[in-house]
């Protein structure tokens, strides 16, 4: 039995074992010693959020459009980077927010506009961690259309501004990490030793026309679904051949990922024509990614995860506003885990991984 397969047997014992002591456990979380930290939380700027108004007025009828509809009241929570936004956290008893730029992000405008919008960006994103440096982290938005840009910008926002990490709102252009002409970013993310967030955004073209109907092509299937073929692409490549300790972030506890690993263990050994990859799918994944449990609120799903990955691999986060903080955080100090996995989800994992 190979190592991967041991493990993914241990975690899921362990998942039984935790299962079985629910009602002793589930009483803990609420006295528990450790830092809320919420790892995928959502912001703009006025700025930001004029650009991809005016991008979408200049051509109202593309399809498929880039962005989802955006209220006044939702606006305004993503600008709020002061007393409003740290009310509704200390609600939720949430310490601090890992601050990540709402998606697309820059990624849609042309290189230039891109580049300025990126600068801005993170220098205002710095500038709220000085005011709350306790209550605040953050990543930086890179303008991926620009790839050598885009790494130069990264060092910027890691080494000078002081951010955590580097978002990236999966495809550019309709392209995908795994194309060479991207990989400068990924190097500057492994020699800079931060992660990278790869968070969902509208399918690309050629696969845009099976989610158009029904308002599938945002958060209700098209995001994750997206993301998710953009990490079978990097898995099935050999990105982490080149970049052994890339580390990868995904939110919604995996973008459903976790569930294939075993298939596409077994469907890229035993079939003809597959990618000769060094390693299997899943020993990748469980050495170079992490995952969020943004917005995933549920126990049976949370414990699946759980019992493939482990305790250590994962993190809290809300996916704030677009989903509550305080029910995110009554779910996760309700979840029938020890207050040691607790501890590694809601505080630990986080520092670890995005060196706060």
């Amino acid at each position: 039995m190979d190592q991967t397969r041991r493990a993914f047997l241990k975690n899921a014992a362990l998942a039984s074992s935790a299962l079985a002591a629910a009602g002793k456990l589930s009483a803990q979380g609420g006295g528990a010693n450790f830092q809320r930290i919420a790892a995928e939380e959502t912001f703009a700027i006025p700025e930001f959020l004029d650009a991809i108004r005016e991008f979408v007025r200049q051509d109202p009828d593309r399809q498929p459009s880039p962005v989802t509809p955006l209220e006044d009241a939702m606006a305004n929570a993503l600008t709020d980077l002061g007393e409003g936004r740290i009310a509704t956290m200390d609600a939720a008893r949430i310490d601090k927010q890992i601050l990540a730029l709402w998606s697309p992000g820059v990624q849609i405008f042309n290189p230039q506009l891109g580049r300025e919008l990126a600068s801005l960006v993170n220098d205002r994103l710095a500038e709220a961690i000085r005011q709350y440096p306790d209550r605040f982290a953050g990543l930086v938005t890179v303008a991926t259309q620009d790839p050598a840009s885009a790494a130069q910008e990264a060092e910027r926002g890691i080494s000078t501004l002081g951010l955590n990490g580097i978002l990236i709102n999966s495809h550019t252009n309709n392209e995908f990490l795994d194309e060479r002409k991207y990989w400068p970013i990924l190097e500057a993310a492994e020699s800079l030793d931060v992660p990278v967030y790869l968070h969902p955004r509208i399918p690309p073209d050629q696969i845009y026309q099976g989610v158009a109907d029904y308002n599938m092509e945002g958060p209700l299937w098209g995001f994750g679904m997206e993301t998710s073929m953009h990490v079978v692409r990097l898995l099935m490549s050999d990105v982490f051949e080149q970049f052994p300790n890339l580390k990868i972030v995904l939110g919604h506890l995996g973008e459903g990922v976790p569930f294939w690993l075993s298939r596409l263990d077994v469907i890229s050994s035993t079939r003809p024509g597959m990618p000769a990859t060094a390693r299997r799918p899943s020993e990748y994944f469980m050495d170079n990614f992490a995952v969020v449990t943004s917005a995933m609120f549920w126990d049976p799903v949370f414990m699946f995860v759980h019992s493939v990955l482990g305790p250590e691999r994962i993190m809290f986060g809300v996916d704030y506003p677009f989903a509550p903080s305080t029910p995110g955080t009554t779910w996760m100090d309700a979840t029938p885990i020890s207050d040691a996995d607790k501890r590694m989800i809601y505080q630990e994992n986080a520092e670890r991984i995005f060196s706060l």
